[in-house]
């Protein structure tokens, strides 16, 4: 595993960015961290947090995307820091973070209709969400309502809103009926 190749990738959230890892690193999806207290159940997100002015850690399959508090001005001390953190921590061979816990997640479907928004998302948002550096967890659907916990690059993302209102709640509108409305939890 020495051969690990690690690029940075801007996100459109400012605060946050994405480094793309050539290799493997958690085989549950995506996980978010929204403080040092939540990443207990991750070697990789406790180191992640011990580097100066990490705010937020995500890592999901092939990538890990870091948030950085907000006044800090440039990148240029955390991407070193950040890329030797996942180097060193892959090297060493150990293990990936959990499952996360915080939403059910695409394991049950309750109905055909969560069914269809589930398959949605996992093949045609959620793909576009991870090129920038995000993801959206399916946490539940009542009474035309769609329910999305936002990560990553997303969650702090100035564009958040327009990105879950005209784009993803539009795409699920279009393709299922019974979707009205698309919000974060």
């Amino acid at each position: 595993m020495a051969n690990i190749q690690i690029t940075t990738e801007f996100t459109p959230n400012p605060n946050s960015l994405k480094f793309n890892v050539s290799v493997p690193i958690c085989t549950h999806g995506t996980v978010h961290f929204a403080s040092k207290a939540e990443s207990g159940k991750s070697p990789l997100a406790a180191k992640l947090f011990e580097i100066e002015h990490v705010k937020e850690v995500m890592i999901g399959p092939d990538l890990v995307t870091i948030t950085r508090d907000d006044g800090v001005q440039s990148w240029s001390s955390l991407i070193s820091k950040v890329t030797e953190t996942i180097r060193e921590f892959l090297v060493c061979g150990k293990t990936s973070p959990k499952v996360c816990e915080k939403c059910a997640d695409a394991t049950n479907p309750k109905s055909d209709i969560e069914k269809k928004i589930i398959e949605i998302m996992d093949e045609q948002i959620r793909p576009a969400l991870a090129r920038d550096g995000g993801d959206a967890v399916f946490c539940g659907f009542e009474n035309g309502v769609v329910k999305l916990h936002l990560k990553g690059a997303c969650s702090g993302c100035p564009s958040a809103t327009m990105t879950l209102k005209m784009g993803i709640e539009a795409y699920l509108k279009e393709y299922i009926p019974e979707v009205k409305e698309v919000v974060r939890v």
